[in-house]
């Protein structure tokens, strides 16, 4: 049986997102854990663009891992890790992986489609998680200043309330203002295809 799912906007999004990547992910970014990685095609796709590195997917649902398996085994990308099983709406998930020494956070198009609890968990756990210098990179669309950024982007919001009540595009700007509550420092804001943004953050000295 073939477990591999698939993603349409996958397709539509991952090499501008290995661009970005690969213009901020060091050499001594070894570890690169991906929080939520859905179906899997971005984990194969991104870990096989950034060979240096050791990519760890993670994902809450079971068919999305038994889909990053599938995946890996059909690329055979050999510095892809079996998947992880990770809530970030858990408090101490982060402490189950500071042995781990992860040095770069990605999360992709999840924040819009979880509550915001999980954005809470995940920007808090990242902060415990990463060293002094670590990044965080963000994808996904958002608004500003409370406004969205195009006509497209409020059709889909609406469809996410529609589907769930707790999910909905996030504010950017209160997402940037939990971030620097665990001590994550906004580095930079790249405007990306289909009105969608990376964010990228860096983790603070100790305070």
């Amino acid at each position: 049986m073939d477990n591999r799912q698939y993603a349409p906007a996958t397709q539509r999004n991952k090499e501008p997102i290995l661009e970005v990547l690969k213009s901020v992910i060091t050499n001594t970014s070894n570890n690169i854990l991906e929080i939520a990685s859905g179906t899997g095609e971005h984990a194969v796709f991104l870990a096989s663009g950034l060979p240096l590195c050791h990519w760890i997917p993670s994902d809450i649902n079971p068919i999305a891992r038994e889909s990053i398996i599938a995946w890996k085994n059909y690329t055979n990308v050999n510095n892809l890790a079996l998947p992880l099983t990770i809530d970030v709406s858990q408090d101490n998930w982060s402490d189950l992986l500071l042995e781990r020494k992860i040095d770069a956070i990605v999360n992709i198009n999840m924040i819009h489609i979880a509550p915001w609890t999980a954005c809470l968990g995940l920007i808090n756990g990242v902060g415990k998680l990463l060293p002094e210098g670590g990044l965080l990179y963000l994808y996904g669309p958002f608004k500003r200043n409370g406004k969205h950024t195009a006509i497209s982007n409020a059709n889909f919001d609406l469809n996410l309330h529609d589907r769930h009540s707790a999910w909905g595009i996030r504010d950017l700007e209160a997402v940037i203002k939990i971030a620097q509550a665990a001590n994550l420092q906004l580095q930079q804001v790249i405007e990306m295809p289909a009105n969608n943004l990376s964010v990228i953050f860096t983790k603070g000295q100790k305070r």
